[in-house]
């Protein structure tokens, strides 16, 4: 069935026999000259071939014949305009078919094809068929190409060449031939159809939005070709890309049907660009939650600006995910690191912000900040260079006055930081394929809630995910491995990071991390790091070990709990203090390590997992938990597993609080910590002052500040041999090192006691 029974159209013109008064000597628009006068003209009621024709003198040197009525052109339709014709007598002329387009105000459509092919009539009686195709799209077998402009048509034909010869025309005929290019039965609706060219120039807009209008379920076809789509455009049909779009950068494509990498793969011929056009239509469409990269590999030639391909965006607050696919880095020279250096000064008086900043304009926003003083993962969030300001991420812990700083602006797969604000965006099922070249991802300055499930971080060179501001405020990193590009390196060589972040509230769970320099970077306070086995270990016997968690706010309530600390440690300090001599506050404080292994191999004896480090005089903990964790050394014994960095600071152990070290289990360890700390004292010849060492089972090497309980053991005797069973007073905070208490008897006794000692006061 076909459009013009379908939809009603009248598209057959009437006979000759029905008079000439509805044909036209010229376009056939109104006021037009007709045949119904004309003495060159005449019906001829009986011919031998023809059953009544219109017998014609040609008088001029292209004689037209048109059907005044005009004929509609439906959007998606073809029509073959067909005649029969023979030569009488005198000089023979060539036939044509031809027509007149119109738009919808009855003026003509300029710069289209209006004949077909011409047809010489050779000899006297022959009769010659000559045909058409007209309509909207650029198929093989039109002839006449109108797209979507035209409404209407006049048609019919022209004779041209020499003039005085007769010809007789049969009765033309208009008939819809769309089914010779698409059958009904397909549920396909083809673009050039409705007037698309692919030509890569002409604007084809127009066209897909009126076949999508026209599809009504079926599928669209988009053929081989460039199609120029010069503004945004919404397809609510599904579609199959066999050519390619071209768009401008800030142009939407939403495909609303099906939303997927390949398709956008397939409509933009490009991976990269695919998936840039698919990331903007993510953001800027409420039908999809998602993007689903259908198991692709992307090949990334350069950093992803994300905020650039969504121009019309400087912030996103829905949620949005990413999944199920990979990025591959290529190439070498896209990756380089920008490295500037510029002289600078700091006050700690205004900790965010670097001044005087010499060669501000060509420092990078998001760079890593070097320099004396400077702590780990400080980035420049933002620059004035008017005023040759730079915002930092964090405080310096020693860089007052002014110094040269080197700003190294790492290259990521995807980078997020041109958007001011990001919220509740995810990837899950994502490899960051790396290749040693480029690092993975970079957060937007702010936002709330950035996940990451089930990803791979492969080869980072230098950085998994970074955060350069507050945009990992409750982060969550969970069943993620990041996978170094270092292993061949010495632990302390190493430059790359896992991840980092400075905000609050993060959550890393059931992750796996490889030997890098260190796991995760944790600015923030309220972390929950949980089920992760980080190894950051080395070939080297007795090589260093650097740390796996570093913990760089000393009033952190972070809970580190189930976790495999592999090789490294747990590094607690206040480097990001801008003036970090203790002045007031809880000092360290709020940290539970609970029912970890803690595993190394092949290390020095020094090596220990828990390792504070004061950058300043004053500090001291208060309210630590280290419980049900298991300490275990191969080849090899360590003498302990916690240790002070004193580098730059001692901790005040006058006013440590709230420490509880218990239920451990240490392998290989000499020294077993506990707080507080059960000891079983001896005395075997009577005195009436017995000293007991904490020494150096207290925790971090601490002065015995407390005696809990004194439980004898058996009889408390006298030199005689009597019972004594007055109760000892206790002395704490004895002998040259502190860590001694003293038990004073009313008399010189002997025997044994269980007491229990404390490194800290419980208030």
């Amino acid at each position: 069935m076909n459009k013009a029974i379908t939809e009603g159209a009248a598209l057959m013109p009437p006979s000759f026999e029905a008079g000439l008064e509805s044909w036209s000597s010229g376009d056939g628009t109104p006021g037009a000259d007709s045949y119904a006068n004309d003495p060159g003209a005449a019906f001829v009621a009986a011919d031998q071939d023809f059953a009544g024709c219109l017998e014609l003198v040609k008088a001029t040197a292209t004689q037209k014949l048109r059907y005044m009525g005009q004929t509609p052109l439906l959007d998606g339709t073809y029509l073959r305009v067909r005649a029969r014709v023979k030569a009488v007598s005198g000089p023979l002329p060539s036939v044509r078919i031809a027509g007149w387009p119109g738009d919808a105000f009855g003026a003509p459509v300029p710069g289209l094809v209006v004949t077909g092919p011409e047809v010489a009539l050779e000899s006297y009686g022959q009769v010659v068929t000559v045909s058409a195709i007209v309509g909207p799209g650029a198929r093989g077998g039109v002839d006449m190409v109108w797209g979507r402009a035209p409404a209407y048509g006049h048609f019919g034909l022209d004779l041209t060449g020499p003039t005085g010869g007769v010809v007789r025309i049969d009765d033309i005929e208009i008939e819809d031939v769309t089914s010779v290019f698409l059958r009904d039965m397909l549920s396909v609706v083809d673009v050039r159809d409705y007037g698309a060219r692919g030509d890569g120039a002409t604007d084809d807009t127009d066209a897909f939005e009126a076949a999508d209008a026209a599809a009504a379920g079926r599928r669209l076809l988009v053929p081989a070709g460039t199609y120029r789509l010069a503004r945004s455009l919404t397809l609510a049909s599904r579609v199959d890309f066999e050519g390619t779009l071209s768009m401008p950068d800030d142009a939407i494509l939403s495909l609303t049907a099906r939303f997927d990498l390949p398709l956008y793969i397939d409509a933009f011929g490009d991976e990269e660009r695919g998936f840039r056009k698919a990331f903007q239509a993510l953001l800027n469409n409420a039908d999809h939650e998602s993007l689903d990269m259908g198991g692709r590999r992307v090949s990334v030639t350069g950093p992803i600006d994300l905020a650039a391909a969504v121009p019309n965006r400087e912030s996103y607050a829905q949620r949005r995910e990413i999944r199920n696919g990979q990025f591959y880095a290529e190439g070498e020279a896209a990756w380089e690191t920008e490295a500037v250096t510029a002289q600078a000064s700091y006050d700690p008086a205004d900790p965010r912000r670097l001044t005087g900043v010499t060669n501000a304009a060509n420092v990078p926003v998001g760079a890593l900040v070097e320099g004396a003083g400077v702590g780990r993962e400080i980035y420049v969030v933002s620059k004035n260079v008017a005023a040759q300001e730079l915002t930092i991420t964090d405080p310096l812990w020693g860089a007052a006055g002014t110094q040269t700083y080197t700003f190294r602006r790492f290259r990521y797969l995807l980078d997020f930081s041109g958007f001011g604000r990001l919220d509740k965006f995810g990837m899950t099922d994502i490899e960051f394929q790396c290749n040693g070249v480029a690092s993975g991802i970079l957060l937007a300055p702010t936002g709330v809630g950035f996940r990451l499930e089930n990803c791979f971080f492969t080869r980072p060179k230098h950085r998994g995910i970074t955060s350069a501001g507050q945009g990992c405020q409750g982060m969550l990193v969970d069943r993620c491995q990041f996978l170094t590009d270092e292993n061949d390196r010495p632990a302390q060589d190493r430059v790359s990071i896992a991840l980092n972040a400075n905000a609050n509230d993060v959550k890393l769970r059931n992750n796996r991390s490889t030997q890098f320099r260190h796991f995760a970077v944790l600015a923030g306070a309220n972390n929950v790091i949980s089920g992760n086995h980080f190894f950051q270990g080395a070939s080297v016997s007795g090589g260093l070990r650097m740390a796996g968690l570093a913990l760089l706010r000393p009033n952190g309530t972070t809970t580190i709990v189930g976790n495999y600390v592999d090789n490294c440690f747990i590094e607690w300090t206040n480097e990001r203090d801008p003036e970090p001599a203790f002045t007031g506050g809880f000092g360290f404080s709020a940290l539970s390590v609970t029912n970890n292994i803690f595993l190394s191999g092949d290390v020095a004896p020094w090596f220990s997992y828990l390792v504070l480090r004061p950058h300043g005089p004053g500090h001291f903990v208060h309210g630590l938990n280290v419980t049900g964790n298991l300490f275990r050394s191969l080849n090899g014994r360590i003498d302990r597993v916690d240790r002070i960095d004193t580098s730059f600071a001692e901790m005040d152990m006058g006013r440590m609080r709230n420490v509880t070290v218990a239920a451990n289990a240490f392998n290989n360890v000499d020294v077993a910590i506990e707080n507080p700390l059960r000891l079983t004292h001896a005395e075997n010849s009577a005195s009436d002052t017995w000293t007991i060492d904490g020494a150096p089972r207290l925790p971090f090497g601490g002065w015995a500040r407390a005696v809990e309980s004194v439980i004898p053991r058996g009889s408390i005797t006298n030199a005689l041999g009597g019972e004594v069973f007055a109760l000892p007073h206790v002395e704490v905070e004895e002998g040259p090192s502190r860590d001694q208490v003293r038990l004073g008897w009313p008399e010189p006794v002997q025997g044994a006691v269980t007491l229990l000692m404390r490194m800290d006061n419980e208030t």
